[in-house]
C-alpha cells in the first residue's frame, strides 16, 4: 500500500478521490503548511487497527501471574471523605 500525499486545497477539491484512494491504495496523508495534518484511512483498515482482543475479564483469566500466587495486602482505611 503507498501512502497519497494531498494538500488541504488538493483534499477539499477532491474529497471523493481521497477517500477512494484511501479505500484502494491505503492511508492518504493530508499536510497543512508542509507538515502532516490528518491522515484518511479505510473504515475497513480503522476496524482492523482498532479492534481490542478479548475483554477486561478475559485478559485477567490468560495473566500469566494467575495461580502465582502472589497476595496484595489490602488496607482497612474506611471510606475515604470526599469533597462536594
Amino acid at each position: 500500500m503507498s501512502t497519497g500525499t494531498w494538500t488541504v486545497a488538493e483534499a477539499t477539491a477532491k474529497l471523493s478521490e481521497v477517500i477512494a484512494k484511501a479505500r484502494s491504495n491505503g492511508p492518504q496523508a493530508i499536510t497543512r503548511h508542509g507538515r502532516t495534518a490528518v491522515v484518511v484511512i479505510s473504515a475497513e483498515e480503522w476496524q482492523r487497527k482498532t479492534r481490542r482482543p478479548g475483554n477486561l475479564a478475559e485478559f485477567f483469566a490468560e495473566s500469566p501471574l494467575r495461580g502465582s500466587g502472589l497476595k496484595l495486602p489490602r488496607t482497612k482505611d474506611g471510606r475515604r471523605k470526599v469533597e462536594p
